[in-house]
């Protein structure tokens, strides 16, 4: 009678745990499926909103980022969303014209961070190919914000930052960087 009693009581418990389980896990994997339907259905200003652009912007400077002025900060904030809007999200729905599905797996949290795995299953004439997507989180206030995607091991932040934003900065500091930002940003607008 006691184990059965100890069992019911174990199964209880859980049965209330796993919907508030689920429910932490749904808040964090719910931006990043937003994300993902937003830029698909090309609703790009509902995606941006669902990325957390200043840890981006500190990420991407690094000790830079605290040498830039308030106002250079906003501007690079405003100029990185618009290009990444007009540069990634486009390439994207280029990928999921022949979308087959997305699997989640479930969000690995630790504090205010936090990772959500994806599949991406696209179909092709002769195959159906296997995108792995990793999309990293982090909590502001009280909702969960995308900081960056990794693509087949490849963090898209670490890229920009490395091959773009710090040879930039070396060279000519915040003035040579935003005004690299907004000529890049005019011509991508052009066409």
């Amino acid at each position: 009678m006691n184990a059965r009693f100890r069992t019911l009581t174990f199964l209880a418990t859980l049965a209330f745990a796993m919907p508030a389980l689920a429910a932490k896990d749904d808040a964090v994997a719910k931006p990043v499926k937003t994300v993902v339907q937003s830029v698909r259905y090309e609703r790009d200003a509902l995606a941006l909103k669902h990325f957390g652009s200043e840890e981006q912007g500190k990420f991407l400077l690094g000790e830079d980022w605290a040498k830039g002025t308030d106002a250079q900060r906003k501007e690079f904030v405003t100029l990185f969303q618009d290009l990444f809007a007009n540069i990634a999200f486009p390439r994207v729905r280029d990928n999921f014209k022949n979308l087959d599905s997305i699997t989640y797996e479930p969000a690995q949290v630790q504090g205010n961070e936090a990772t959500v795995a994806s599949t991406v299953f696209i179909k092709h004439p002769l195959k159906t190919q296997e995108m792995k997507l990793k999309y990293r989180l982090v909590k502001e206030a009280a909702a969960w914000k995308v900081v960056d995607v990794t693509v087949l091991g490849s963090s898209m932040l670490q890229d920009i930052r490395d091959t773009q934003v710090k040879p930039l900065v070396a060279q000519g500091g915040w003035d040579l960087l935003l005004e690299r930002m907004r000529t890049e940003l005019a011509k991508v607008k052009k066409k």
